[in-house]
């Protein structure tokens, strides 16, 4: 699965008081963007105040406006089960 045009999963974390809302407007906008297959806003019930968006990609995913002081990450995948 590996090579170029490869699904990835993109994250974006935020915390703090805001970070919900920050996190829900990334989220709304993610479907416009070219090879969007879902998203999910996650709260950490352990962790109060720390939120994640969760996005999948059916190719290398677009270049995408992370809001000011959330932290984001990108993977591509190698395997399912």
């Amino acid at each position: 699965m590996s090579g170029e045009g490869a699904r990835q999963v993109h994250y974006a974390e935020a915390k703090g008081d805001g970070a919900e809302a920050l996190l829900r407007g990334f989220l709304e906008g993610l479907p416009t963007h070219p090879g969007f297959l879902g998203a999910e806003l996650l709260g950490s019930p352990g962790q109060p105040g720390l939120y994640l968006v969760a996005s999948r990609w059916a190719r290398e995913r677009p270049e995408l406006n992370v809001p000011d002081g959330v932290k984001a990450w990108s993977f591509e995948v190698l395997a399912e089960a």
